[in-house]
């Protein structure tokens, strides 16, 4: 077998709704208060979808933002993968719903359900589709419409949640550039902690399920936090390590954008101070698979990832998944 190809990100998107759900808005919803929501999670708003809008649509917008910085046009992608856990519908895919929408004709689709780690998930099967030389223009995105998944009776988890799409298009690189590693992992024992019971072949859509509110995100918190940290320092340690890098070495740590004391607690096990960490979670709550290339294509339009900066991409999601990707911007 022939020498490995790199693969590098040559172009990113980003976008959310425009209707804006503050703190101060949920409190006339629900018992709650901005203190807080901003003193547990560091979330001030978050972004809602419409009733009538499918993650498609977002992903379709963020898609093209990525595709015109890339300089390519539909019929250059030659996979479209999809990263989400709030698909338009059970099938046809959400990746085959935006390539209609986007015509990338050529292109192979398919979803990828890793929750918060779906771009990741989805950046890892992208460089190596790419390394083998089966695939040469690959978009990756992350998008979700949690909003309709969120029941707002529950204080404990309607504050969290918000919608929006990140895109990449990635293309053949240098081994030395691009995407250098990734690392991932899960564990399908802790999947209870966090999920969305009804809805599927388990318990199917009938009049006891939704009486019994099983189409909405149910999660033990405390216990989420716990795994969350421990499992995204070790998961980046593993990418850097692979990388043949250290944590010192970082220009930028991008992590998911779930909680800002989840962030707080990774980038101090990592040594990594926080000046060197990306947050925005305090604009948009957590996006799930959509927060890591947000995060991404924000951290860039800022001016904070530049030619040559080592980043490191880190995210922990339902399953549980966790996985991270380093990237010689």
């Amino acid at each position: 077998m022939g020498q490995l190809r790199g693969a590098r990100i040559v172009g990113t998107g980003s976008f959310v709704p425009p209707k804006v759900l503050t703190n101060r808005d949920l409190e006339h919803m629900v018992e709650t208060s901005d203190e807080w929501i901003r003193t547990r999670t560091g979330i001030q708003e978050r972004h809602i979808a419409g009733n009538d809008v499918p993650s498609s649509d977002l992903a379709a917008e963020a898609s093209r933002q990525a595709m015109a910085e890339a300089g390519i046009s539909p019929l250059d992608i030659q996979l479209v993968i999809v990263g989400t856990v709030t698909p338009d519908r059970m099938f046809p895919s959400t990746a085959c719903s935006l390539q209609e929408k986007l015509g990338t004709l050529n292109a192979a689709a398919f979803d990828l359900g890793a929750a918060c780690c779906g771009f990741i998930y989805g950046l890892t099967v992208a460089k190596g589709l790419i390394g083998t030389s089966i695939a040469d223009v690959v978009l990756v995105v992350g998008v979700e419409t949690l909003s309709k998944l969120v029941d707002w009776t529950d204080r404990n988890t309607c504050v969290l949640f918000g919608d929006g799409a990140g895109a990449a298009v990635v293309i053949p690189g240098e081994q030395d550039t691009g995407v250098l590693a990734t690392s991932m992992g899960s564990d399908g024992s802790l999947g209870s902690l966090l999920e969305l019971p009804g809805g599927g072949s388990l318990n199917p859509a009938t009049e006891e399920t939704v009486q019994n509110r099983l189409h909405y995100i149910k999660m033990k918190g405390n216990e989420v936090f716990k795994n969350a940290v421990r499992a995204m320092g070790s998961v980046a340690e593993e990418a850097l390590e692979k990388a043949g890098v250290k944590a010192q070495d970082l220009d930028l740590l991008i992590p998911h954008q779930a909680n800002l004391r989840i962030i707080e607690a990774t980038a101090k096990r990592l040594g990594v101070p926080m000046e060197k960490v990306f947050v925005n979670v305090q604009k948009y709550g957590n996006t799930s698979a959509a927060s890591i290339p947000m995060a991404l294509h924000e951290a860039r339009q800022e001016g904070r990832v530049k030619e040559g900066d080592l980043i490191e991409l880190v995210a922990f999601g339902a399953g549980f998944t966790w996985g991270a990707a380093v990237i010689r911007w």
